[in-house]
């Protein structure tokens, strides 16, 4: 038998015992339902007589039920019902007609009872994992009648555990780190496993964990299952991901157990324990001394076995860069040192560096005494180019004066040709910087002179570009701002600051202010403006106006008397000349107009017009302008209420728009035959003669009253056509009463007949048939078809 079997068979034998001695006292410790509380070991009910017949002496019985619990053993499978326990009461003596009754959890299901010894059968294979116990109920009643013999009393089965149920890892597979370079006995992450069985009853569910794969490098607490290191100096780069193989195994790892397994996934993580290594310890590059600045001339890289911010370094030059030429920043991306000018080279001065790089790990373990490092040596050669002319400053201030004469020369650019060749340079002016042509500059020395008169007043400052071209390679160009400052000359007069138009009150004092005049001049003198004010010399002995000097560049206007009146003069003239202090002095006229008004006692302007004195006392201005609109008014209402009665008297006349001979007038309307005699009067067509000889006239107005003209005469019967429309004709032309244009002539005529009589075929007794068509056939070629159409044959007539 395999050794598996038989520590199965030993655990079923040691199970099965352990039942039958529990349950044996059930068996035996059953005493007799009845039995006297005094006599609990035995004996049978006293009965005793009283004075009635039939008079029973009770006393109080105790209960027979003595229990313990009952057990069965799960899983268990044979050829019969698996005895659980069994019931007796002390009631059951000499054949006495008691049966026993089971209810409950199970009952008749899972569980039987033989009604008459009371043996408990379990009929199916039970599961503790499913149900750990069920509770029932056992009752004796009379076998006849049903009657209970005694109260029901509940106990309890419990299914016995037996080990069926491996360890199960419910959370497996796992996946843990660690990092490198960790101690011994680290611990790594816990794993944990359950187990079906009862934890309380033997060693069903004790587990003992063990490690079937993945040592040297870890091992596994066989309690706690807690996972550690176990090889030290465990290095990432060497190999990052490990396999390990945990099992569980139950009966507390003795022979027998049932067992499980997980995989647990541990990957190193890493450390900064590498240091970046440059691929190489000498790094040569050549750059153009015509590379701008900020362009790339050249990359290192330095190595690093880490990954992620361990793998990351900063790149720095530690020598050879005294002048700041260089500059090396690090791309995240790709983690090169990228090597950038900071200033132009020149080939002519220097034409090679030396420089010491250094890179250095961004982070840095606590542990490892400061960051890792690494150096280089970078050679970096300058390539001679052709470089543009170099301007000796880039940018060039110049002044002249305003008005100076034409090629007066305003200064001079220089530049050169940097290379070794020294080629000749070329001066001109780029036109998109100087649109009117103002400037003038010589090709080869570069002086700059004046094109076009300067006015400072409309430009003070003109910024052009010059460009220096070389002889030798004319795509070798360069560019220097000129800014030319114009000087300002006094060329301008001084004049009043605003046209000023000063109010004079007729009763006013003698010596008021009329008015404060100012001046302004579109000079900049650099001593800043000083004017100077007097009167025309035909104005110095003015009797009515004087000027005082205010000390601050502006004078009062002063009235000399008050005698000032709007009828006598309404205003006045005063010519005023202002002189600046330019070298040489700028001097214009200008003349103050001062208007006499009528003012109130305060000196307020009230009206500065003539016509305002004139009008009647205490009617002013505007009371006379609302009594003009008032007029105007009730002369438009009056206008209008005449047109209005002219327009509703006027008769109904044919206007020129309606006249019938100028319109035409559309009516879709369909007659009714011969029979519609709504339509029109066919009385009319029928006397061709008309009413008594006459029409009425339709281009004239209807309400006259229209008599036969003489000479108007229907013409006698039988009359030709020709003649009575002449004879209509005539009359119309010597008509007086005829509008002077074209009219309508109604002529109510009809023919008599026509002696060819009608030429319908409507009334002819003859049809299409009688006809006979074959002459179209000698009519010619043209009329071949018709004649083919016509020209049928009997058969054709037949059909």
């Amino acid at each position: 038998m395999p050794k598996r079997s038989e520590e199965m068979l030993m655990d079923l034998w040691m199970s099965l015992l352990l039942v039958w001695i529990t349950c044996v006292p059930c068996v035996s410790m059953t005493p007799i339902i009845g039995q006297s509380k005094s006599t609990q070991t035995g004996g049978s009910a006293a009965v005793a007589s009283g004075p009635g017949e039939g008079q029973r002496l009770l006393s109080r019985a105790k209960r027979g039920w003595v229990w313990n619990q009952m057990f069965v053993l799960e899983e268990f499978s044979g050829p019969d019902p698996i005895l659980v326990g069994r019931l007796h009461t002390d009631l059951d003596v000499g054949g006495k007609n008691i049966k026993y009754v089971l209810a409950g959890e199970g009952a008749g299901t899972i569980f039987a009872i033989n009604e008459l010894t009371g043996d408990i059968h379990a009929m199916k294979r039970l599961d503790r994992e499913e149900k750990a116990e069920y509770t029932l109920t056992a009752q004796v009643v009379n076998a006849d009648t049903d009657e209970p013999l005694e109260p029901p009393s509940e106990f309890i089965i419990k299914v016995q555990d037996i080990n069926d149920n491996p360890p199960q890892f419910n959370e497996g597979p796992y996946r843990a780190s660690v990092p490198e370079m960790s101690a011994v006995g680290t611990p790594v992450t816990r794993v944990t496993a359950t187990d079906a069985d009862d934890p309380v009853y033997g060693n069903s569910a004790k587990l003992v964990y063990s490690i079937l794969e993945g040592q040297p490098y870890f091992s596994v607490d066989p309690n706690s299952a807690t996972i550690k290191i176990a090889l030290h100096g465990m290095d990432r780069e060497m190999r990052e991901e490990y396999l390990v193989v945990i099992q569980a195994k139950d009966m507390g790892g003795h022979m027998g157990g049932l067992s499980g397994t997980t995989t647990v996934t541990v990957t190193l993580t890493d450390i900064n324990d590498n240091p970046p290594k440059f691929s190489k310890s000498l790094y040569e590059f050549v750059i153009p001394e015509d590379l701008p600045i900020g362009k790339m001339g050249g990359k290192v890289k330095a190595n690093d076995r880490d990954i992620g911010e361990n793998a990351k370094s900063t790149y720095n030059i530690i020598e050879g860069d005294d002048q700041g030429m260089f500059e090396i920043v690090t791309d995240m991306q790709t983690q090169e040192g990228i090597l950038r000018l900071k200033k132009p080279v020149d080939y002519e001065t220097k034409r090679a560096f030396t420089l010491k790089v250094e890179a250095t790990n961004i982070r840095s373990e606590p542990s490892s005494g400061g960051p890792f490092k690494d150096t280089a040596t970078v050679k970096i050669v300058i390539e001679d180019s052709d470089e543009p002319p170099v301007f000796v400053k880039p940018v060039y201030l110049l002044e002249v004066n305003e008005n100076a004469p034409i090629n007066t020369v305003i200064g001079t650019v220089t530049a050169r040709d940097p290379d070794s060749t020294g080629s000749l340079v070329r001066y001109f002016i780029d036109r998109h910087t100087d649109l009117e042509r103002q400037f003038n500059i010589n090709v080869d020395d570069g002086k700059i002179t004046l094109a076009k008169p300067l006015d400072r007043e409309t430009d003070m400052w003109h910024n052009i570009t010059v460009t220096a071209t070389e002889v030798r390679n004319h795509s070798q160009i360069s560019r220097a701002i000129v800014a030319i400052r114009v000087m300002d000359i006094n060329d301008n007069a001084p004049e009043f600051a605003t046209e000023y138009e000063a109010f004079l009150c007729e009763n006013g004092k003698p010596g008021q202010v009329i008015q404060t005049v100012s001046a302004v001049d579109k000079d900049d003198p650099i001593q800043g403006h000083y004017f100077d004010y007097r009167l025309v010399p035909e104005m110095l002995n003015n009797p009515n106006f004087t000027i005082k000097n205010n000390q601050d560049n502006s004078i009062s206007v002063l009235a000399k008397h008050d005698t000032f009146r709007r009828q006598k003069q309404e205003m006045y003239f005063l010519p005023i000349i202002v002189t600046d202090n330019g070298n040489p002095p700028m001097s214009s006229t200008n003349t103050l107009t001062i208007r006499v008004c009528g003012c109130s006692k305060d000196g307020i302007v009230q009206s500065c017009n003539v016509e305002a004195y004139v009008l009647p006392i205490g009617l002013s201005m505007g009371a006379l302008i609302a009594i003009l609109a008032c007029i105007i008014l009730l002369l438009v209402i009056v206008v209008l209420f005449v047109t209005l009665r002219r327009h509703k008297n006027e008769p109904l006349i044919i206007k020129d728009d309606e006249d019938v001979r100028e319109n035409i007038i559309r009516y879709d309307d369909e007659g009714g035959g011969e029979e519609d005699t709504e339509a029109f009067d066919i009385a009319t067509l029928q006397n061709p003669d008309g009413i008594n000889g006459y029409l009425p006239r339709k281009d004239i107005k209807p309400d006259l009253q229209f008599m036969p003209r003489a000479g108007q005469h229907s013409g006698p019967n039988g009359v030709d056509v020709d003649e009575f429309i002449n004879v209509r004709l005539h009359e119309a032309d010597n008509d007086p009463t005829a509008p002077p244009y074209d009219s309508i002539q109604i002529y109510g005529y009809e023919g008599r007949g026509s002696i060819a009589g009608s030429l319908s075929s409507l009334e002819t007794a003859s049809s299409d048939s009688d006809q006979n068509y074959d002459y179209l056939r000698e009519w010619g070629p043209r009329f071949r078809r018709l004649g083919e159409l016509y020209s049928v044959g009997e058969s054709d007539r037949e059909t």
